[in-house]
């Protein structure tokens, strides 16, 4: 745990240095106290006393600057009471309230007197929501009843008293856990947004077909899908256990239903097993002979032997292999 301690005037490094950069001012004499527990790199975990009024202002300027907008706070008021302003919406917060807050645009957090505060903060593309219902859920106060938010809260107070004890992957899983209950809390108070209704079911199939489009890249990881459609790595698997799989199971299972298409084909004769493991994604040879004949039981080679005077692929390739 790090613990910053600070008096009025240093505030504005403080807040800037360990949750958004923005300018803070508080009376000369105030004084502050921020602890903070790092989950993961960027990810954090604070609770922090303001022993005095303040105001925070995050210019047009600073929210104009590319460096820093994917930062996000999800803050809970554990005492006092505040006014945040952003993105045309005024959200007034008390006790058990919470809040979302962008670095993407300007705000004006303003408060009267002692305040006490558990904020997360994280990276925009690790919240599994879709950019609009992110940009509609900024500065949207969170009722204290709300069962969503109790849950949320309270998880969030129990893991920064625990966190300490954690090795360093529970509390990455940890963070994580705390990231997807923030989005399930968020979705209660996120207005209709246009444009798709955001299901898993619609999600998982964009996904899916990103897979099987861009089979041919070695290189692909469950990290650039998740960039990629703008969830975190743990609800990309979340999704794809709803077709009882993994998403390099899937990508796996579609790279050789592809090669099974290009050894059946008469007017792929002339490539050799090297140049179709290369093709479906896989960048050695004997790792493909090897998936290929854990699959199907034989070898590609095999495969081909039998197959190229067919002229048809499986049933089901129709519809999973990639357009070319």
């Amino acid at each position: 745990m790090l613990i910053h301690e600070f008096s009025g005037g240093e505030s504005s490094d403080v807040v800037s240095k360990l949750f958004i950069p923005a300018i803070s001012r508080m009376g000369p004499d105030s004084r502050g106290r921020v602890a903070l527990q790092e989950l993961d790199n960027g990810l954090t975990l604070s609770r922090s006393h303001w022993g005095g009024p303040r105001s925070t202002e995050r210019t047009d300027r600073m929210a104009a600057r590319a460096s820093d907008g994917s930062r996000m706070l999800f803050a809970v008021h554990v005492a006092g009471r505040s006014d945040l302003f952003q993105r045309g919406r005024f959200a007034e917060l008390a006790a058990g309230a919470g809040v979302l807050i962008e670095a993407r645009s300007p705000f004006r957090w303003v408060t009267q007197a002692e305040t006490q505060r558990l904020t997360l903060r994280f990276s925009r593309e690790l919240l599994p929501l879709r950019a609009a219902e992110i940009n509609e859920a900024c500065a949207r106060r969170m009722e204290p009843a709300a069962p969503a938010m109790q849950v949320l809260s309270d998880y969030l107070g129990r893991l920064f008293d625990a966190a300490e004890g954690l090795t360093a992957p529970q509390r990455l899983d940890a963070g994580r856990v705390a990231i997807d209950l923030l989005a399930m809390a968020l979705r209660g108070v996120v207005p209709s947004v246009p444009g798709g209704d955001g299901s898993a079911a619609v999600l998982l199939e964009m996904m899916r077909r990103h897979l099987r489009e861009h089979l041919a890249d070695p290189h692909l990881r469950v990290e650039e899908l998740a960039r990629r459609h703008h969830v975190s790595v743990s609800h990309v698997y979340t999704l794809f256990e709803r077709i009882g799989s993994t998403p390099a199971a899937y990508l796996r299972e579609q790279r050789l239903l592809a090669a099974q298409a290009m050894l059946s084909d008469p007017r792929r004769e002339w490539l050799t097993t090297s140049d179709i493991a290369a093709e479906v994604g896989f960048g050695d040879r004997r790792t493909f002979e090897r998936a290929f004949q854990r699959q199907y039981g034989m070898t590609p080679r095999c495969w081909r032997r039998e197959h190229r005077h067919s002229g048809s692929a499986p049933g089901n390739l129709k519809e999973e292999t990639p357009r070319r």
